[in-house]
């Protein structure tokens, strides 16, 4: 895979990934408390990152990342990250720190994050117009920001009182719902299509595929958890059938991608970091699962949310043991 920097923001995956790992775990029962110490080290390999990125990215290196066809995909990654552990200091941290320290720094990162977001969201599709580069699943990474932002906000509306304020947190949350959704409905066909026509790619690229479960799991997330704050008429049955027809086409894509995976698997499947693509994605699908769940209580979304899960947590420990031993 090409690499416009050794220090990439492909890196912040990782966060994302292990973010996911505790704030899908802050519901599974009997997890919360050990998912409190993986949301710490998710917000520490953050801020290691962070200071990290200060003192190696110049403007100079970010416009040759951006001008990488690949690694300007995975600017989405740095918002992701942001706010994956400003939710989990809301959901796991506010054990820690208490409530109002954990609201100021789920605010903080949220605003940086969603702004961060909207900005991959605009500059890395121009990036990739007129380009003739073919399609590939990470083209949803920046635009998979601004649904993250819709579903982290949602739990950031439930803090606030009712008025003006919270309707327009919520509004703006399912604006920003729309900006993800429908930009990947521009983006997955073209992944289908280029599939279909010239198959995954590089063996480093086959992980990838399971990013369009992102703003699949993501979105069902976003859609309840907005449904839990009613401003709106409606937003409850929206969000369960919106979300149960969105997960069926991601059970759907888990077979496919699982298929594809396997397949590569057996040619040879050399480690790279787009293997955290099989840790973030997914854990986007338990978080929407469970969000069903709460919405319509049925064994059938409590039992595949737990199953996920397992599978999530498999996943994690393989791919960040290899992170942090590879050669």
């Amino acid at each position: 895979m090409r690499r416009a920097a050794p220090f990439g923001p492909n890196l912040f995956a990782s966060v994302m990934g292990t973010g996911i790992v505790a704030t899908a775990g802050a519901s599974m029962p009997g997890l919360h408390a050990v998912a409190r110490y993986v949301w710490a080290t998710a917000a520490l390999v953050l801020v290691c990152l962070v200071i990290a990125a200060a003192r190696r990215w110049t403007w100079r290196t970010v416009r040759a990342q951006l001008a990488d066809p690949v690694m300007a995909q995975f600017w989405g990654a740095p918002p992701m990250a942001l706010m994956t552990v400003g939710t989990g200091a809301l959901l796991l941290g506010s054990d820690w720190i208490g409530l109002p320290a954990a609201l100021a720094v789920d605010w903080t990162l949220w605003t940086a994050g969603t702004l961060l977001g909207l900005v991959t969201s605009v500059v890395v599709p121009v990036r990739m117009i007129g380009s003739g580069e073919l399609a590939f699943a990470g083209w949803l990474m920046p635009v998979v920001p601004p649904m993250v932002s819709a579903a982290s906000g949602a739990l950031l509306a439930q803090h606030m009182a009712d008025g003006a304020g919270r309707q327009a947190m919520v509004l703006g949350c399912y604006a920003l719902f729309g900006v993800s959704l429908f930009a990947t409905l521009v983006i997955v066909p073209q992944v289908w299509q280029r599939l279909v026509a010239h198959g995954v790619g590089a063996a480093s690229a086959v992980p990838t595929v399971w990013i369009v479960l992102g703003p699949l799991g993501q979105s069902i997330t976003a859609a309840n958890l907005l449904a839990g704050v009613p401003v709106l008429p409606g937003q409850v049955a929206f969000g369960v059938l919106y979300g149960t027809v969105a997960w069926g086409f991601a059970l759907l894509w888990v077979a496919l991608a699982a298929a594809v995976t396997v397949r590569a698997a057996r040619r040879g499947l050399p480690f790279a970091l787009t293997w955290w693509s099989f840790v973030f994605p997914v854990g986007t699908l338990v978080t929407g699962t469970h969000a069903l769940a709460v919405r319509v209580p049925s064994a059938l979304f409590s039992g595949v949310a737990v199953a996920l899960y397992g599978a999530l947590v498999a996943a994690w420990v393989t791919v960040a043991a290899r992170t942090l031993f590879r050669r």
